[in-house]
């Protein structure tokens, strides 16, 4: 069963060959249909738009000499990845409510207690923000694969969370630096939501430069899930062939990326590694704890990719029966 989901995971998913460090390499990407595109959620008005990132080569891990730098950073590996898409901006409230109020899947089938998320039992926005253009926060990774699994039936397009790697590899944009925009954080005011800017609380998405790919908010403003279940020591068993991440439906920890309006500004670097804890639902009153919400970790969301190698219906259905234990 383990070599079955390992098999589609290579298939749809991801697959990473040891290369030497290189540029994305543009001639893999000269199919017209590889460009930006906005996605309309069936039954609704909203759409959220999806970018181009080439397929290419990049550097895992930080510099040893990067300010703030963590153990778990490193050692640095050459890394290949596949062309996908990615979400240009991190999935709203408006969005994550249709599938929040959704009765129904497009199919007309009744939404069962399994696949239909349990009610917040509190504001998990803590007044910063929902309608017109706030980030979806406080859900778990649970929650953010049952979106991507809702929304798989809605639009018949296979999104998921990205992986580690495809993150880091979006939001350095073809740099090698701390951040995508240079060493220095003096600037990051300019790109993101964090500790120094943002008064304690989350902004609409959007509303910063976005980086070298056009991706807004990729760094603060919210932490975002990854697929990948963390490993501090990930990078030191990455071997001379594939690095290849395995479905865990262990529900902690998992890995984020990117920082949030919480945070001080090394932790916003691109190669910043962040990863869940069970503290973050230390106060859900429901008996046994919710595994869709985190009632304190409101610096949480998701952002969408969308592989160019498009599965198939089986895979798909292969694909969240493994990560979701379904």
């Amino acid at each position: 069963m383990k070599k079955n989901f390992l098999l589609l995971f290579i298939l749809f998913c991801c697959t990473y060959s040891i290369n030497t460090l290189a540029q994305p390499t543009n001639n893999q990407n000269k199919d017209a249909s590889f460009i930006s595109y906005n996605q309309i959620i069936t039954g609704s008005n909203l759409s959220f738009k999806m970018v181009p990132i080439p397929a290419g080569h990049f550097t895992i891990g930080s510099n040893e000499n990067e300010k703030g730098r963590g153990k778990e950073e490193g050692p640095k590996k050459d890394i290949k990845v596949d062309a996908f898409w990615m979400s240009a901006f991190e999935v709203t409230r408006d969005e994550l409510d249709l599938f929040l109020k959704d009765e129904t899947t497009s199919q007309n089938v009744n939404v069962d207690a399994i696949t239909r998320p349990s009610a917040q039992y509190i504001d998990l926005t803590w007044g910063m923000g929902k309608e017109g253009g706030y980030p979806a926060n406080s859900m778990s990774q649970y929650a953010a694969l049952m979106y991507c699994k809702w929304l798989y039936q809605k639009t018949k397009v296979f999104y998921r969370l990205p992986t580690e790697a495809e993150w880091e590899y979006a939001c350095k944009a073809g740099t090698n630096t701390a951040y995508f925009f240079g060493n220095d954080s003096k600037d990051l005011g300019k790109y993101a939501w964090y500790q120094k800017n943002s008064a304690a609380a989350f902004h609409k998405v959007g509303k910063k430069l976005p980086n070298p790919w056009g991706l807004y908010d990729i760094i603060g403003n919210l932490s975002e899930w990854t697929l990948d279940h963390y490993d501090a020591k990930a990078f030191e068993k990455i071997n001379n062939q594939q690095l290849i991440v395995a479905p865990n439906t262990d529900k902690y920890p998992k890995t984020l990326k990117g920082g949030s309006y919480l945070d001080a500004a090394f932790e916003l670097r691109s190669a910043k590694r962040i990863h869940s804890d069970p503290i973050w639902n230390r106060r859900d009153p429901q008996i046994p704890r919710s595994k869709w919400w985190l009632t304190d970790a409101m610096q949480v969301g998701i952002r969408l990719v969308r592989p160019m190698n498009t599965p198939t219906e089986e895979e798909v259905k292969q694909f969240f029966k493994a990560y979701l234990n379904l």
